[in-house]
């Protein structure tokens, strides 16, 4: 597994990572058991970051997560969220204390006396208006609470706001083959500033893995049933924001490019791996079988310019028109 150094931490990261959204809830049922397997075989799949956030099951994906490193010796970087616990999510309740707490409760979920990296989980825009919440953060920095901090975002707008704070790290922004914006609008903004970018949802919440249907059930509680319209948070976190049907028919298209003995999912992770300035992608597993498919993207060989064009069209075709401006 190849390694990125995220920003100006020093931590030299996978490149493709563990996305930890799915082993906390709202993506149907999942097991401890195994989702801790899922956690065993990345790790042994060459792994060594892990993003989760302290709603992700109201900590349950933290917790796993301190299981996991209590039963491997590997060094394993970890990246969790805060902000979301705020009722209401607003950006007058980003005050030091409330993210100070927070930040208490994760350091007790992951059983650590410091955070690697800790990210606001998608702020209001107007908190980077806020000069105090970052300089809360570079507080709980220099008290040893956190070694690092960054920024979790929705839109390219928030990410170019974040890049103003001088001592964030990290920008974690939805970037697959239906939200190629970062790539034009981000990325040589982010490698100046040397800022690690993290690609989150880079399956599209499945969609990418072309193993969805029209059939295809969602339980109850999986956000890809309740929140298509964006009914509990931003619809860009459901199928990147894509209409479900539009995402069907475009990933038809997209099997033309998967390589010979490769999945779709592979394909997705190794088109964002053909962008230098991304640090890592960090696709969900509820078992240990899908986190080893993740992995072996990494070692698929570079796609061709030809394929890379051929993917721009469709976005531009299918995608630009809807997606592009709104995020």
């Amino acid at each position: 597994m190849n390694r990125r150094m995220l920003g100006r931490t020093g931590f030299a990261i996978s490149e493709i990572s563990f996305g930890a959204w799915a082993i906390g809830g709202t993506w149907g049922e999942v097991s401890d058991a195994e989702s801790l397997g899922a956690l065993h075989r990345a790790v042994d799949s060459g792994m060594n970051f892990i993003d989760t956030a302290d709603v992700y099951g109201d900590g349950r994906s933290e917790r796993l997560i301190a299981n996991l490193r209590r039963e491997c010796g590997e060094t394993i970087y970890v990246a969790t969220k805060a902000g979301r616990r705020l009722r209401p999510h607003t950006a007058e309740g980003y005050k030091v204390a409330s993210l100070r707490a927070f930040v208490e409760r994760s350091l007790r979920n992951l059983d650590v006396d410091a955070l690697d990296l800790l990210q606001l989980h998608c702020p209001p825009a107007e908190v980077y208006a806020r000069p105090e919440v970052f300089g809360g953060l570079d507080d709980l920095v220099r008290e040893g609470k956190i070694r690092f901090y960054g920024v979790s975002v929705e839109t390219v707008d928030e990410a170019k706001a974040a890049l103003r704070m001088a001592n964030v790290q990290s920008i974690q922004i939805i970037f697959n083959m239906f939200r190629i914006k970062p790539a034009e609008e981000l990325f040589a903004l982010a490698a100046k500033a040397r800022v690690g970018i993290i690609a989150r949802v880079p399956l599209a919440s499945g969609l990418l893995t072309g193993k969805l249907s029209r059939e295809t059930p969602f339980a109850r509680d999986d956000h890809r049933n309740f929140n298509r319209g964006g009914e509990v948070f931003d619809v860009g976190e459901t199928f990147s924001g894509v209409a479900y049907e539009e995402g069907l028919h475009a990933v038809e298209q997209l099997r033309a490019f998967v390589p010979a003995g490769a999945t779709m999912a592979q394909l997705a992770l190794r088109w964002i791996l053909m962008f230098d300035e991304v640090t890592c992608a960090i696709p969900g597993a509820k078992t240990a079988g899908q986190a080893a498919d993740n992995a072996t993207a990494a070692s698929l060989p570079p796609l061709s310019q030809t394929t890379m064009a051929a993917i721009k069209r469709l976005y531009d075709e299918r995608f630009r028109a809807t997606v592009h401006g709104r995020w």
